[in-house]
Order: C-alpha cells, then structure tokens, then sequence
C-alpha cells in the first residue's frame, strides 16, 4: 500500500539536527542516568516529570545517536516526526493483578479531546473501568497490585480512535483512518499503525502526537524499562536494533533492562482476535484468556506472526558492542 524509503540524517533540516544535546536541567537530588541524564527513581525507573518529557521528545529527534538511520518511512516523515521504534513501543502493554483480578496498562484513545492517554483498565465486579494511569484512583489500583508481565501491541485489526476522519493530508499525510480494519483483515492496522500516524510530528504544537510521548512516558514510569526493551526486540529489522541502543546510551532503559533474559511466549489465536478489536474491555478479555505466571517471573506475549523476529539476549549484546 505505501512504498517506504531509508531514511537517513540527509534527510533532516539544519534546525532539526541542532536537536540532539540535552540541555534540560536534573531536579536536585535526582540521578542522572546516560548521555541525555534521565532523572529516575531509587529502583532506576523513569520519573514522569516534564524535564524527562523534554528529554524523551529530544531523544526521539535526534538523529545523531541514531547515527541518521531514522528506519523506514516516506520522504517528510522524519522532519517533525520520532524514529520509527515509537510507534511498536508505544503500542505495547503491561498487564497487573489484583486479588483474582487482571488490570490491563496501556495508552488509549480519550476521544474528546482527540489525545492519547495512558491508562489502567480492571474489571470491577459490575463493569470493566478505564481510567487515566496517573490519577488518584489509577495510582491506587497500581499500588496495591503485582506486575505480571508486557504485551506486544497489534500490527492489524481495528484502531483505538474508532470514529476520528484525519484530512487526508494530516500527519504527512498518513490519516489514521486508514488503518482500521476488521479483526479478519491480513492488512496493516492496529495500534502500531494508528501511532505511527500521529507520531510524524511529536512537536508540542502537534497536540495528538505530543499527547502519544506524553502518554509513553508516563506508561514506561509504571511498567518499568523491561517493558521498553521487550517491545523494541521484537523485531530484527526496521532498525530497532540500533535504536535500542540509542536508548541505552541516552539513560532511557538500562543496559542490564536491554539485555533480560526472556523468551516470548505466542498470543493465542483467540485472544488475538479480541486484542484486534482495540477497546479497552474487550483487550482486558483477551489478557485474562493468557496464562501468567504470578511467582514472580515476569511474561513477554507477541503475536505469532513476527515472533520469529524476537532479539535474543545474546543479540542485544551483539548490538550493543556494535552501536555503541
């Protein structure tokens, strides 16, 4: 359906490349982490705050650490836009319980406004509730709950933002509309798709794509870097393997969170169907029909179609010798 080219640093403005050295100052008593010095916790998760906001937004422009391989796209969509890996991170999801209780952590579609928001889904005896991940009520579920796990984002099916009609020039020109399919569909679609569109500009003066690196930040602050790295294994090509360690360097995930020793395990072909559907109550549906362990070992879920593609850790520290 569309024809992708290599994007490389050529293709960049001068403004564009002056992008690429941090200069947002660290909180007092916060440590820095890497060459852009994230500010994390004392467990080495990222804080969300809007240093680490602007840090992020700079990290995703700059094309120097990536050493101009930006991954594939169209002439345009990286003068305003993130490196390709964005849209698959920013898909991705963590999966919590509570008691008997899965909670499914993702970003969703707020609907009006038209932003992306991160969010906690649990079912609550009567209905299944979705709120924003950083309220009171979305912070509570999460303190009194167990991580399970992460879980790939679809690269077909239906979008989160149903009924959104995107001029046909909108986000250089990818309207996401055009990648809502039926859950019987073999096309591109989904979540992965639908961020791809909005993240073609993630300048602050782009509301829907800022709100996308606002959402992901806040989802990684919860979910952890391990959810950073498993997301951004799953593929071999599209240079995320280099981009990984772009993140690295940068102090976003750790090296010793890159290098986890984890094996995916298959999405079954019954959830997969209802993770396609991309509502929030129907994907809580799909994570309770996968089986997690709860001893404490943390699970990867990918779809079967790529799943061939996974980073092994012996990879990932190939990489790292090579790209940094």
């Amino acid at each position: 359906m569309f024809n992708f080219i290599r994007n490389t640093w050529s293709h960049l403005t001068k403004a564009n490349q002056s992008a690429n050295t941090p200069t947002a100052p660290i909180t007092p008593d916060m440590p820095g982490r890497g060459t852009y010095q994230f500010e994390v916790d004392d467990n080495g998760k990222i804080i969300d705050n809007e240093a680490n906001l602007d840090r992020l937004f700079r990290l995703f422009r700059d094309g120097e650490i990536i050493g101009g391989i930006w991954g594939p796209g169209r002439s345009g969509d990286f003068d305003n836009g993130s490196w390709h890996i964005l849209c698959h991170l920013a898909a991705g999801s963590g999966v919590y319980i509570n008691g008997n209780n899965c909670l499914w952590v993702s970003i969703t579609h707020a609907g009006e406004p038209d932003e992306y928001v991160a969010t906690v889904s649990t079912n609550n005896g009567d209905s299944i509730r979705t709120v924003p991940l950083n309220s009171a009520e979305g912070s509570a579920l999460i303190g009194s709950s167990k991580l399970l796990g992460y879980i790939e984002g679809t690269s077909q099916g239906h979008i989160l933002a149903r009924n959104i009609q995107d001029p046909p020039t909108a986000f250089n020109s990818w309207p996401r509309q055009n990648f809502d399919r039926d859950v019987d569909s073999a096309g591109s679609g989904g979540t992965v798709w639908e961020l791809w569109c909005p993240t073609r500009d993630i300048r602050q003066s782009c509301a829907v794509g800022y709100s996308v690196l606002s959402a992901y930040l806040t989802l990684v602050s919860t979910l952890g870097g391990k959810f950073v790295a498993a997301v951004a294994r799953g593929r071999r090509g599209h240079d995320h393997p280099r981009q990984l360690c772009a993140l690295v360097k940068a102090g976003f995930i750790s090296h010793e969170e890159a290098l986890w020793d984890i094996m995916p395990k298959p999405i079954t072909p019954d959830a997969e169907r209802l993770f396609k559907e991309a509502k929030p109550e129907i994907s809580l549906q799909a994570v309770e029909k996968l089986q997690w362990d709860t001893s404490g070992e943390l699970n990867y879920y990918m779809f079967q179609r790529k799943i061939d593609s996974w980073s092994k850790a012996k990879d990932v520290k190939d990489d790292l010798r090579r790209f940094m």
